[in-house]
């Protein structure tokens, strides 16, 4: 059982869920909780860690799943896994995942795909939350500028319920490429905007359709709007001007998943 806080495997698991750096480097990243154990692949599996505690009160399936991986974890003490783990109150189960690598091409593989293509969201709860609302609304992939926030920080990994295991995604250096190769695939990219002249439920999308969501902020920048083929806003009422980029995102993919239904 590890009981220090000097223990190389400890050290690794604080420097992965702290550095988006040592993350990319290393191709690792850190997941926590009893669900995104039991969702996570064994084949993407690198490491799990049980604290004391835990271990003699874990479910039968925790067990049966712990089995399959044979040797490739360890019991940690109470008081090791609390400075482990990234939450307050910690469940006593964490693993260290192997990232998962797709590409562009691999998503275009079912007919009329639906994306969305996020500029500059920068708050890892709403990264997270559109993750869990693209798996279900049927998003065929996320496409992210690179300055989005880093998908495998600890709290985007939390807020996406598993689904980043299973949503495929990519960060492209230049959306406007990505944006010109959905418009020759006759996919209709769709600017959320607050200038919008349509509205978003006037609109068809059950070809393939593509939602530009910008920053939390500042909205999607101009040039990025100006490459769509349509700029679409979700009508307010009273003095709200916009909503969160995680409910915008939401409401534009489960109106084309129910138009497609």
């Amino acid at each position: 059982m590890i009981t220090s806080s000097a223990n190389k495997g400890v050290k690794e698991v604080i420097q992965l869920e702290q550095k988006a750096k040592v993350r990319r480097e290393q191709g690792l990243f850190v997941v926590e909780g009893i669900k995104m154990f039991l969702e996570a692949p064994i084949d993407r599996i690198e490491k799990v860690y049980i604290a004391e505690t835990f271990s003699r009160q874990m479910t039968e399936q925790c067990k049966e799943k712990l089995e399959a991986l044979s040797s490739c974890y360890e019991l940690v003490s109470d008081e090791i896994f609390q400075k482990m783990s990234d939450t307050k109150t910690p469940q006593g189960i964490l693993c260290v995942m192997r990232q998962n690598q797709y590409i562009l091409e691999s998503m275009f593989t079912v007919s009329h795909p639906m994306f969305i293509m996020l500029e500059a969201i920068q708050d890892p709860g709403n990264l997270g939350t559109i993750f869990r609302a693209a798996e279900g609304a049927g998003v065929a992939g996320v496409i992210m500028s690179s300055d989005t926030v880093d998908i495998y920080n600890p709290k985007t990994i939390r807020s996406t319920m598993g689904s980043v295991y299973r949503m495929p995604f990519i960060y492209a250096q230049n959306l406007d490429i990505i944006i010109e190769e959905m418009q020759k695939r006759k996919i209709a990219v769709y600017a959320a905007h607050l200038q919008g002249a349509k509205a978003y439920d006037t609109c068809e999308y059950k070809s393939g359709t593509a939602f530009l969501i910008g920053n939390e902020a500042n909205g999607l920048k101009e040039e990025t709007a100006k490459k769509a083929d349509a700029a679409i806003k979700i009508p307010m009422s009273g003095k709200v001007e916009s909503l969160n980029a995680a409910v915008a995102a939401s409401v534009l993919m489960y109106e084309a998943a129910r138009q497609r239904r």
